[in-house]
């Protein structure tokens, strides 16, 4: 009668868990619910998602930087180490309590988990293993490799399908906000953004620099290694400009091989040093196609500030920065 009561308020626990995350349609509100309601339910001092890096929504979850919770949860793995982990399980859950740190490839950037036992629990969309669901106990009994995951499999599926769903909607709102190829913002956002601090720059009278970058001959790119190393190309020079971008600046993709960089409380000087670390650091790491043949990147950039002469709107900054584009790229043919 015990087990049976033990095993009813296990199922209800569970139920609890499922419908809270049921009616969610975003990332954020999803992983904090989840890992939340999981905590306090089950009393588990540590529950954390861990998402393969290959797989289809890395990026969008990657992006999720307003929240302190997702950052300090959610751990990022390869797919090479995951697997030698998991060995490739695809609807058990595994549980342990030995050689624990077989595991630490699990778990979040910087965490330092003091755990004697472990539940993992595989999280897959369309048939896609996409990561899993980790909880964590000092105490070694917690989880045994011979407790029944009956229940635990059972939530794994019920994640994968939400998942699935918050996915779907969030690929939407994505798609109306990024660029599909690079995953930078596109230039209907990139232009709100840049009326926006425009108008920041001209009311406090600080300084704001925009940047135009612009692929050297990148028809000669596609036309020699195909177009597939063409998007090659745009993704590393997106990758870049990410990279050496400070948190309050923004990246777009404008058109075609041209990309924006707006950058707020920055003056024409720190731009052009922007410029010049970008540029050095596409010519230190050129785009691999294999072990005896790559190509480096080269780019032309015009830059302009919302402090000089003339500079009266959003657009007429924009302007000045392409212009400038077109006469560095001048002055190289």
């Amino acid at each position: 009668m015990q087990i049976l009561r033990q095993n009813d308020e296990s199922a209800r626990k569970f139920i609890e868990i499922e419908n809270s995350i049921l009616s969610i349609l975003n990332f954020k509100d999803f992983f904090e619910n989840l890992l939340t309601t999981i905590a306090t339910t089950f009393h588990v001092p540590h529950v954390w998602i861990s998402i393969i890096e290959e797989c289809s929504i890395c990026r969008q979850v990657k992006s999720m930087q307003d929240s302190d919770l997702l950052k300090s949860r959610i751990g990022f793995i390869s797919y090479d180490n995951f697997r030698a982990i998991t060995d490739c399980f695809v609807s058990k859950s595994i549980l342990a309590n030995k050689k624990m740190y077989r595991f630490k490839p699990l778990y979040p950037a910087g965490a330092k988990f003091d755990i004697g036992s472990i539940a993992i629990t595989p999280i897959t969309m369309d048939g896609e293993i996409v990561g899993s669901l980790n909880q964590g106990d000092m105490n070694i009994h917690r989880f045994t490799p011979e407790i029944d995951t009956e229940f635990l499999d059972r939530l794994g599926v019920k994640i994968s399908l939400c998942l699935s769903n918050v996915t779907a909607h969030e690929q939407l709102k994505y798609m109306a906000f990024h660029d599909p190829l690079t995953g930078l913002l596109n230039r209907r956002i990139m232009e709100k953004i840049l009326k926006r601090e425009f108008q920041r720059s001209k009311r406090y009278l600080t300084d704001l620099s925009v940047i135009f970058f612009d692929l050297d001959d990148f028809k000669s790119i596609n036309d020699a290694f195909g177009h597939d190393q063409g998007d090659a190309a745009l993704i590393h020079t997106a990758n870049t400009l990410l990279k050496m971008k400070r948190s309050t600046d923004s990246v777009s993709r404008f058109a075609g091989d041209e990309f924006v960089v707006i950058l707020p409380s920055t003056n024409l000087d720190n731009s052009k040093q922007y410029i010049l670390r970008v540029k050095n650091y596409l010519n230190k790491h050129p785009v691999v196609i294999t072990d005896n043949e790559q190509f480096n990147i080269k780019l032309s950039a015009g830059c302009a500030s919302a402090l000089e002469e003339k500079i009266n709107s959003s657009d007429a900054l924009l302007k000045k920065a392409d212009q400038r584009l077109y006469d560095a790229k001048n002055k190289k043919s």
